[in-house]
């Protein structure tokens, strides 16, 4: 088992900046890439970014350029600075741990609110 805590969410204006941060503990050998997914209310939960432990990154086209994932392994950590936030940036976020293995599971964190007020 693989758990993953967020951190770092909260109320801030359009055009300012947030960092998130996720912990994994556990079985952290069962995973190779971690990152972040976001559902906004209504919606579908959606790849904000991506990245594995060499440090590749995949990023949703709606971020490029305002969002950088950024990962410590030895802390088992990822982070997502957000800047230029905008309104439909609000979301929940969730941390992802993706399986190392094809037959191996998924695990997500509970999310954090991230609210960007206009």
């Amino acid at each position: 088992q693989v758990q993953l805590v967020e951190s770092g969410g909260g109320l801030v204006q359009a055009g300012g900046s947030l960092r998130l941060s996720c912990a994994a503990s556990g079985s952290i050998f069962s995973i190779n890439a971690m990152g972040w997914y976001r559902q906004a209310q209504g919606k579908q939960r959606e790849l904000v970014a991506m990245i594995t432990s060499g440090g590749s990154t995949n990023y949703a086209d709606s971020v490029k350029g305002r969002f950088t994932i950024s990962r410590d392994n030895a802390l088992n950590t990822v982070y997502l600075q957000m800047n230029s936030l905008k309104p439909e940036d609000t979301s929940v976020y969730y941390c992802k741990g993706q399986a190392r293995y094809e037959d191996g599971m998924d695990y997500w964190g509970k999310g954090t609110l991230v609210t960007v007020s206009s």
